[in-house]
This record gives C-alpha cells, sequence and structure tokens, in this order.
C-alpha cells in the first residue's frame, strides 16, 4: 500500500470510508515540538557562547507579516493558541527514515492545535488528520508566490503548496480562530530529542508489528529509543483498524508519556544533558517569528510548563470516513464547530462534540 492510502477498518484496501491524516509523526511531532519549547527554558538560561550557539539553531517564518490584518482577532484574556505542524518531507536527515516520499518535497504529515487556557494551568490538544478533505484559501508562499484557492483539497497541501503561513491561513480560514504561534518540528530532530532524553518508556497491551515504520514491539513495557518511538507515532498498519486515526491515538498517548519523561529526567542537575537536550530541540523547532530566538522561546516554554499530562485533553476533530474514497475522511461540521466555539471562549470542549464520530480503535493500546 502506497503512503497515500489507507485502508476501510475491515477492509483492507477495499474503497468506502475516509482516514484520519496521516500522522506519520503527528503526534511524536507535536510532542517534540512541546518539549523543545520546554527544554529551551532550561537551555536558555546560559549566556556568551551557548545562548548564542542555542539562538543561532532556530529557524523562524514571519508569519504575521505574511498572513497581514486579514485574520481573526486575537484572544485578550492569556490564553494561546499554537499550531504546531510536522513535515514528512524525505531530504536531507530524514531521507533514511522509512515511509513518505523521497522526493525531497514537504508535507504537514503532522497538524495539532494547542490550546492553552487562561491561567496557563490546563491545555487542549485538537489532532486535524492530514488526509481531511478541505476548501483551501488563497495564500502566498516564503517566495511571495501566490496561490488560487483550492476546493475538496486535502489538508496536508495547504503546507505543500505554501509553507507555514498558508498552513495556518487555512488552520484560521477553517476555525475563525487565531493561531497565536507556530511550531514545526522534523522527523531527524524528534528521535534525536527522544534518544537525548534517554529513552521514553510506554507500555503496550498488545503487539505492534508495522515494516512500514519499522517497528515490531511485543506486548508489555519498553523503553523506547529515538527510532521506536518515531516508528510508533508514525505507524498505522499495525494496530487497530489500520486508519490514520488510531495512529492519532496512539501518538496522544505518546505524547503524554513524553511529557512525563522530560518531567523525570532531571536536566536542571546536569549541564552537559542540558546542553545536549537544548541543542537538540532548537535545531529541530521551526518557529513563528516571535518565538524565533532563545529568550522569546524561553518566556514562552515557562508558560507551559505547568501543564503536565493530567492536565492535558486530547481530542481529534471530528470526521467520519468518506464513502467515496478510502483515503480520505471530511469534518463533520456541526461538531467541529463545538470545539472551536469552546476554544475562542477558553471553555473546555463539550463531550458531545466528539461523541458519534470515527475512530482508529486503537485507544488504549498504549499507556504511559
Amino acid at each position: 500500500m502506497s503512503a497515500e492510502s489507507t485502508p476501510i477498518p475491515g477492509q483492507p484496501g477495499g474503497k468506502g470510508r475516509r482516514r484520519k491524516p496521516r500522522s506519520k509523526g503527528r503526534t511524536g511531532l507535536l510532542v517534540a515540538a512541546w518539549v523543545a519549547a520546554g527544554i529551551v527554558v532550561v537551555g536558555g538560561t546560559g549566556a556568551g557562547y551557548v545562548y548564542f550557539k542555542l539562538n543561532g539553531n532556530i529557524k523562524s517564518v514571519d508569519i504575521d507579516q505574511m498572513l497581514g490584518t486579514e485574520r481573526p482577532t486575537k484572544a485578550d484574556n492569556g490564553s494561546e493558541n499554537i499550531l504546531v505542524l510536522g513535515s514528512d518531507t524525505r531530504s536531507g536527515s530524514n531521507r533514511k527514515l522509512g515511509g513518505g516520499t523521497d522526493d525531497g518535497s514537504a508535507r504537514s504529515d503532522t497538524a495539532m492545535i494547542i490550546h492553552v487556557y487562561e491561567g496557563h494551568k490546563k491545555a487542549t490538544v485538537v489532532s486535524i488528520p492530514r488526509d481531511t478533505l478541505i476548501d483551501r484559501p488563497e495564500c502566498t508562499d516564503t517566495d511571495g508566490k501566490e496561490h488560487d484557492a483550492a476546493t475538496d483539497v486535502m489538508f496536508n497541501s495547504a503546507y505543500t503548496t505554501g509553507g507555514a503561513a498558508c498552513a495556518v491561513k487555512t488552520v484560521e480560514t477553517m476555525t475563525d480562530i487565531r493561531m497565536d504561534h507556530y511550531l514545526e518540528v522534523d522527523f531527524s530532530g524528534f528521535e534525536k530529542l527522544v534518544d537525548e532524553l534517554g529513552g521514553v518508556t510506554v507500555t503496550t497491551t498488545e503487539n505492534i508489528k508495522d515494516t512500514d515504520s519499522h517497528l515490531d514491539l511485543e506486548a508489555g513495557t519498553h523503553e523506547l529509543t529515538g527510532a521506536q518511538a518515531l516508528g510508533l507515532v508514525r505507524t498505522r498498519h499495525g494496530v487497530g483498524d489500520g486508519s490514520d486515526l488510531g495512529r492519532i491515538q496512539l501518538q496522544q498517548a505518546f505524547i503524554k508519556a513524553l511529557v512525563k519523561q522530560v518531567e523525570s529526567v532531571g536536566v536542571l542537575t546536569n549541564p552537559k544533558k542540558l546542553y545536549d537536550l537544548a541543542d537538540t530541540a532548537t535545531k529541530a523547532v521551526t518557529t513563528d517569528s516571535d518565538l524565533g530566538s532563545v529568550n522569546s522561546l524561553v518566556s514562552f516554554a515557562s508558560g507551559l510548563k505547568g501543564i503536565s499530562p493530567s492536565d492535558m485533553t486530547m481530542v481529534t476533530m471530528p470526521v467520519r470516513y468518506n464513502p467515496a474514497n478510502p483515503n480520505r475522511v471530511i469534518v463533520q461540521d456541526a461538531k467541529a464547530r463545538q470545539i472551536w466555539t469552546a476554544l475562542e471562549n477558553d471553555r473546555p470542549v463539550p463531550r458531545s462534540a466528539t461523541e458519534g464520530t470515527a475512530t482508529g480503535q486503537a485507544k488504549g493500546v498504549v499507556t504511559s
């Protein structure tokens, strides 16, 4: 099966229902972005060479300048919305990692909105399936090239077409919510970050074997290496109904395990580990220009570090399988609107928003 295909639950290779976007690194990458910011809190406290070295690692994109003023209004209560993307580019150091295309192009293989509530004590993470069919707005890429709007295209085509700014504009158009920040993480950076942390411990309730993602785990407790962690957050065929929706469920479970691991590492007492983690983290991320320095990331991450796994609510944008195409999903508009309205008003997502939607049947397969 090609990297672009997604089987119907119970009907491998069949036609009919749509699946959530490929999470090849989605949850994992979201986690990596979140954790990268958190690690920089301690990494950015240095001065001199260390400060300038870390500062020089960070890549940034001026989203505000590219999108202008035609955007949703910023919240004025201290809450924040962060769009986290992971690219499935197969170029550079990512080329050796299995799956994906090998043409040097990039796709937003992972997409999550993190809503940090007023007071920064709780957060909701909304996964957006990459294969969701959407209407993409017109947008301008980093080279100034304008791209026409398109209807009924995959969500991840926004990033492929116009990069970070186009992805942000697409999300803001879908949700009518202002994205205050942007974070992007690549596959190789995620793998190195997990290794620098010393691995991440998870428990699997069943065997997981997926040759596409190079993952082979027996049921039980594992301390995952970076390569294994990347395989876990990318795996689709080895669990649940074989869909991207199942993969998102694995990723959401892994996020909590990764955050827990960061909390237990104790990097403040180990200067070398502290620097190595900060160096890896800052190399792994691309940010919006407001976060494009160590000082900015330190300030941003300081506002997140009090949010523990138990304070994070994980949901997936409500979708249904597309009866016409097994590789795509369609937004359940009414339910999705419940989520966007809740976040816009800084309220918890109502249970009704996620009931009766398509799932990947992989919930509970991974625990921390």
